[in-house]
């Protein structure tokens, strides 16, 4: 719930938050942390509109807008173009050397997991797809998910499927269970490989993660066999302010 603040107490916060000398959009974004660190404004909260800071601030709107861009790329805030500028989640920790159920993750942090279905369907092998190099037959099973906590959407799952590895995938409801605890029963995992960068979303997967083209995100590519058939790849990509990946090595 937002914690209201009237203009008065912007100019006065605004006038607290550093020395006059510096910079003004500095300044800004040391309000609006001190703000978040006091536990005024929390997670999901919407801060004062761009137009609402101009006037209690008497800065121009180019130095505000400024200082929130520089707050979402830190991943302080979340921009919702046409909605407003919100308190950004704390960072959720996903396993980088485990293939873990991303619904046990989240209800383990005592928040509530659902999945949206984008499409389940049957396609054919496309040989530009370097997803797909090597892929041991014609035909594959194509899912396309994404995954929420607590109603924020926190991973894309764009997962290609052995039709032979597992032949019920397009018959499952992957709105109360995942794809990884349907194929962790039919095709135990015997060994995987992941690749992790760093990528800028494509407009679908943006749209689809409500976030900015702008906005970095972490993408793990993840291959999975299951005695020496290849059953699965799978593309997970995760918003950069609202993920991180961990893990644990050594004795």
């Amino acid at each position: 719930m937002n914690r209201p603040v009237s203009e008065a107490d912007l100019a006065v916060l605004f006038a607290a938050s550093g020395p006059a000398a510096a910079p003004a959009y500095e300044r800004i974004k040391n309000l609006i942390r001190a703000q978040i660190g006091a536990g005024r404004w929390v997670a999901g909260d919407q801060l004062p509109s761009e137009h609402q800071l101009v006037d209690a601030l008497g800065i121009s709107r180019m130095t505000i807008n400024r200082a929130l861009r520089e707050l979402a790329a830190a991943g302080v805030v979340v921009r919702m173009m046409g909605v407003g500028t919100f308190v950004a989640p704390a960072k959720v920790a996903s396993p980088l050397f485990e293939v873990r159920n991303i619904a046990d993750e989240i209800q383990q942090r005592g928040h509530r997991h659902r999945t949206e279905v984008i499409f389940l369907r049957n396609e054919p092998v496309d040989p530009g797809n370097p997803l797909l190099d090597g892929w041991p037959s014609d035909a594959v099973f194509h899912s396309l998910l994404v995954h929420f906590d607590d109603d924020v959407p926190i991973q894309l799952e764009d997962r290609f499927v052995n039709p032979t590895a597992a032949p019920g995938y397009l018959d499952q409801n992957f709105a109360t269970i995942t794809p990884n605890h349907y194929l962790s029963e039919v095709a135990p995992l015997v060994r995987g490989e992941h690749v992790v960068e760093a990528v800028q979303g494509t407009r679908d997967d943006c749209k689809l993660l409500h976030i900015r083209r702008t906005e970095p995100c972490l993408q793990i590519r993840r291959r999975t066999w299951s005695a020496h058939v290849l059953v699965s790849v799978a593309r997970l990509v995760h918003p950069g302010s609202r993920s991180r990946l961990e893990g644990a090595f050594g004795a």
